[in-house]
């Protein structure tokens, strides 16, 4: 299979996403520019983390209106799968291809560390190589992390399955003592109706070799893999 990761200017976790699907994973990737048009037949695109625009006016607001971003859209709106990590994640809620918003955390401190993630939902692209309730770990890296909707919309996420990923503890209980940012209901990912489309504040590209420390993110990639496979 075959990997887009989009550039924008100011994103600087695209060559970490390239590394782990080419390399770790051993899959196809390319790196597509955000002034072009062409998605070059890829089967998954990544939106990167980063400071796109350098984060100005709101993170991901400017980037959501790169010309590639016409051709995302599309893509997604017929099935395809595409990732957003941390900035791609606000990426994607600026392109209302999510619902809801990544405000400053509450602390108003950029936080940067490990943190514990329990999987809500493995009927996904994306979750499929993990177990249900599995406790992973990966870094963080953001300053605008926190996770806000309305209640309405918040309560559709929970009652149709659609988060993914929700900070926990040791113990794997959702705390809002280990909640990193203050989203609503510990939320870490969140996924569209479809399933095609997955928003996550914590990075899995840098957390799939032993020698980085940690490799639970290497069960996210090889799921999208196995979710081609099946497919074929």
């Amino acid at each position: 299979m075959k990997f887009g990761i989009v550039v924008f200017p100011g994103a600087n976790c695209d060559h970490d996403a390239y590394h782990a699907v080419k390399h770790v994973l051993g899959e196809s990737a390319v790196y597509l520019w955000h002034k072009e048009h062409d998605l070059q037949g890829v089967d998954a695109i990544i939106l990167p983390g980063g400071f796109s625009y350098g984060d100005y006016l709101r993170s991901g607001a400017i980037a959501r209106f790169s010309p590639l971003m016409n051709e995302v859209i599309s893509f997604a709106n017929d099935g395809g799968l595409v990732l957003g990590i941390c900035n791609g994640f606000q990426v994607l809620t600026e392109a209302g291809l999510l619902p809801g918003a990544l405000i400053p955390n509450v602390s108003t401190k950029f936080e940067c560390k490990t943190v514990r993630l329990r999987v809500e939902n493995t009927d996904t692209p994306y979750t499929g190589q993990y177990e249900e309730q599995q406790v992973l770990q990966m870094p963080i890296a953001h300053g605008e992390g926190r996770f806000y909707t309305d209640p309405e919309t918040l309560g559709l996420l929970e009652d149709e399955n659609q988060v993914i990923f929700r900070y926990v503890d040791s113990a794997g209980e959702a705390t809002m003592a280990i909640n990193p940012n203050g989203s609503l209901n510990n939320i870490a990912g969140i996924c569209n109706k479809e399933r095609n489309v997955l928003g996550m504040m914590p990075h899995p590209e840098r957390a799939c070799e032993a020698v980085l420390g940690m490799a639970d993110g290497l069960g996210l990639f090889e799921s999208i893999r196995e979710y081609f496979t099946v497919s074929a």
